[in-house]
Protein backbone atom coordinates (compact mmCIF):
# COMPACT_ATOMS: atom_id res chain seq x y z
CA UNK A 1 0.00 0.00 0.00
CA UNK A 2 1.46 3.35 -1.01
CA UNK A 3 2.07 6.23 1.32
CA UNK A 4 -0.94 8.45 1.79
CA UNK A 5 -0.08 12.12 2.19
CA UNK A 6 -3.56 13.50 2.90
CA UNK A 7 -7.00 12.04 3.46
CA UNK A 8 -8.08 13.17 -0.01
CA UNK A 9 -5.67 10.56 -1.41
CA UNK A 10 -7.64 7.71 0.18
CA UNK A 11 -9.80 5.97 -2.42
CA UNK A 12 -12.47 5.08 0.16
CA UNK A 13 -12.78 8.79 1.04
CA UNK A 14 -13.07 9.72 -2.65
CA UNK A 15 -15.83 7.16 -3.14
CA UNK A 16 -17.56 8.29 0.05
CA UNK A 17 -17.57 11.84 -1.28
CA UNK A 18 -19.16 10.59 -4.49
CA UNK A 19 -21.75 8.61 -2.52
CA UNK A 20 -22.63 11.61 -0.34
CA UNK A 21 -23.18 13.74 -3.43
CA UNK A 22 -25.36 11.07 -5.04
CA UNK A 23 -27.37 10.59 -1.84
CA UNK A 24 -27.93 14.34 -1.50
CA UNK A 25 -29.07 14.46 -5.12
CA UNK A 26 -31.47 11.55 -4.64
CA UNK A 27 -33.03 13.09 -1.54
CA UNK A 28 -33.70 16.52 -3.05
CA UNK A 29 -36.71 15.60 -5.15
CA UNK A 30 -39.93 13.65 -5.24
CA UNK A 31 -41.29 11.80 -2.24
CA UNK A 32 -37.82 11.46 -0.72
CA UNK A 33 -37.65 15.21 -0.27
CA UNK A 34 -40.78 15.10 1.92
CA UNK A 35 -39.66 12.15 4.09
CA UNK A 36 -37.76 14.47 6.41
CA UNK A 37 -36.56 11.93 8.97
CA UNK A 38 -35.21 9.40 6.47
CA UNK A 39 -33.82 12.11 4.20
CA UNK A 40 -31.90 13.80 7.00
CA UNK A 41 -30.66 10.52 8.49
CA UNK A 42 -29.33 9.10 5.22
CA UNK A 43 -27.67 12.41 4.35
CA UNK A 44 -25.96 12.51 7.77
CA UNK A 45 -24.87 8.88 7.51
CA UNK A 46 -23.39 9.38 4.04
CA UNK A 47 -21.42 12.43 5.17
CA UNK A 48 -20.33 10.54 8.28
CA UNK A 49 -18.41 8.05 6.13
CA UNK A 50 -16.15 10.63 4.56
CA UNK A 51 -15.92 12.70 7.73
CA UNK A 52 -14.73 9.80 9.86
CA UNK A 53 -12.11 8.77 7.30
CA UNK A 54 -10.80 12.34 7.29
CA UNK A 55 -10.92 12.79 11.05
CA UNK A 56 -9.20 9.50 11.74
CA UNK A 57 -6.44 10.23 9.27
CA UNK A 58 -5.84 13.69 10.70
CA UNK A 59 -5.60 12.43 14.28
CA UNK A 60 -2.46 10.45 13.45
CA UNK A 61 -1.57 6.97 14.60
CA UNK A 62 -2.68 3.68 13.10
CA UNK A 63 -4.86 2.57 16.04
CA UNK A 64 -6.80 5.82 16.14
CA UNK A 65 -7.16 5.87 12.35
CA UNK A 66 -8.44 2.27 12.33
CA UNK A 67 -10.98 3.14 15.03
CA UNK A 68 -12.43 5.94 12.91
CA UNK A 69 -12.41 3.73 9.82
CA UNK A 70 -14.55 1.25 11.74
CA UNK A 71 -17.01 4.05 12.51
CA UNK A 72 -17.02 5.02 8.82
CA UNK A 73 -17.66 1.40 7.86
CA UNK A 74 -20.59 1.33 10.27
CA UNK A 75 -22.00 4.45 8.62
CA UNK A 76 -21.69 2.78 5.21
CA UNK A 77 -23.81 -0.07 6.57
CA UNK A 78 -26.29 2.44 7.93
CA UNK A 79 -26.59 4.03 4.48
CA UNK A 80 -27.24 0.63 2.91
CA UNK A 81 -29.94 -0.13 5.48
CA UNK A 82 -31.61 3.24 4.93
CA UNK A 83 -31.52 2.68 1.18
CA UNK A 84 -33.71 -0.38 1.72
CA UNK A 85 -36.22 1.85 3.52
CA UNK A 86 -36.06 4.33 0.65
CA UNK A 87 -36.62 1.54 -1.88
CA UNK A 88 -39.53 0.08 0.11
CA UNK A 89 -41.20 3.51 0.26
CA UNK A 90 -40.72 4.17 -3.44
CA UNK A 91 -38.28 7.04 -2.87
CA UNK A 92 -35.66 5.48 -5.16
CA UNK A 93 -35.92 3.19 -8.16
CA UNK A 94 -34.46 -0.30 -8.12
CA UNK A 95 -31.75 0.96 -10.47
CA UNK A 96 -30.81 3.88 -8.22
CA UNK A 97 -30.89 1.57 -5.21
CA UNK A 98 -28.50 -0.82 -6.94
CA UNK A 99 -26.09 1.95 -7.85
CA UNK A 100 -26.09 3.57 -4.41
CA UNK A 101 -26.04 0.34 -2.43
CA UNK A 102 -23.27 -1.00 -4.67
CA UNK A 103 -21.16 2.08 -4.05
CA UNK A 104 -21.73 1.87 -0.29
CA UNK A 105 -20.70 -1.80 -0.37
CA UNK A 106 -17.58 -0.97 -2.37
CA UNK A 107 -16.65 1.66 0.22
CA UNK A 108 -17.17 -0.86 3.05
CA UNK A 109 -14.85 -3.32 1.35
CA UNK A 110 -12.15 -0.73 0.82
CA UNK A 111 -12.42 0.38 4.43
CA UNK A 112 -12.15 -3.25 5.59
CA UNK A 113 -8.93 -3.69 3.61
CA UNK A 114 -7.47 -0.51 5.07
CA UNK A 115 -8.49 -1.53 8.60
CA UNK A 116 -6.82 -4.94 8.18
CA UNK A 117 -3.67 -3.26 6.90
CA UNK A 118 -3.55 -0.85 9.84
CA UNK A 119 -4.26 -3.60 12.35
CA UNK A 120 -1.47 -5.76 10.92
CA UNK A 121 1.04 -2.90 10.94
CA UNK A 122 0.32 -1.89 14.52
Amino acid sequence: MGTIQQFEDIEAWQLARELANLIYGATQSGSFERDFALRDQINRASVSIMSNVAEGFERGGDREFARFLRIAKGSAGEVRSQLYCALDRGHVTAEAFGTLCGLATQISRKLAVLIRYLDASG
